[in-house]
């Protein structure tokens, strides 16, 4: 940049890539450089600090319809049937729970931020053998990185030095289809992973205005002189936040939040202590 003459950087990202700008900026203060650096947060999975809501999350829950429905149609058409969707989520399950809520077809949606039990009587299974005997079929939503105390951890990271999830998906699978047939309960289990699906598709209407109105806004930051910041919504408004204050950790969802209330009510799932 120093040697190209650039004076403005805009880096769109999460949490990582917004550390990245932050260290670009840090290190043009050292050089003196009169170089802008401003953030636009991306992440389909909503977890950035203080903001109401990232570009693509909207598109990403839109997405992940389809994988609900046509786990909703694999369960319903089968005896016994249930349909398992795990979607993006690493440590945070607004997808999951917008997904869930939305689609109106999910009985059980498991989070990262709520812990559960697989096994025992207050457990996923054995509110599944309920609805499969009541209902006939169910479906189950579960964000990647719920339950990863059940699965052996390897301490490996991933380029951005992310720890490598276990697969909770193909776990919770492989544990249903275990648990009936060691107790002689009929249950054919299906399950749908759209991975990048929910993120690589066309931006909707919401997401397109959302990302025109935060690159207006980053460049307005930009030509007022303003440098280590990001752009986004708080409280319904567009403000530039310091990017140390958004980065610090990933936002999680409130387990007590009216909203992941509104998600138990629509599946009508239990504690699974």
């Amino acid at each position: 940049m120093e040697e190209r003459g650039i004076n403005m950087l805009f880096v769109l990202g999460g949490n990582g890539t917004h550390a990245g700008a932050h260290a670009i900026h840090e290190e043009c203060g050292k050089r003196r450089l009169k170089i802008a650096v401003v953030g636009v947060p991306k992440t389909i999975d909503n977890d950035i600090l203080l903001m109401d809501k990232t570009f693509g999350f909207d598109t990403a829950v839109e997405a992940a319809q389809r994988a609900i429905n046509s786990a909703y149609i694999e369960a319903h058409s089968a005896y016994h049937g249930i349909g398992i969707v795990k979607l993006m989520g690493r440590s945070s399950g607004f997808i999951a729970m917008q997904a869930s809520l939305s689609s109106g077809q999910i009985d059980i949606c498991l989070i990262p931020e709520v812990p559960f039990n697989l096994h025992g009587p207050h457990g996923v299974l054995s509110h599944l053998k309920y609805l499969l005997e009541t209902k006939g079929f169910a479906v189950v939503c579960v964000a990647e990185g719920a339950g990863q105390n059940f699965l052996e951890k390897t301490n490996a990271t991933d380029a951005s030095g992310n720890i490598v999830l276990g697969d909770i998906g193909v776990h919770i699978q492989q544990e249903m289809k275990k648990h009936f047939k060691e107790t002689g309960f009929p249950a054919d289990v299906k399950y749908i992973d759209p991975t990048y699906m929910i993120r690589a598709c066309r931006a909707n209407a919401s997401d397109r205005i959302l990302c025109t109105v935060l690159g207006q806004n980053a460049v307005h930051g930009a030509f007022a002189g303003y440098s280590g910041i990001t752009v986004g919504i708080c409280n319904a408004h567009y403000v530039y936040f310091p990017i140390p204050e958004v980065i610090s950790q990933p936002r999680v969802l409130d387990p007590n939040s009216r909203m992941w209330h509104r998600c138990l009510t629509s599946t009508g799932q239990p504690d699974f202590f």
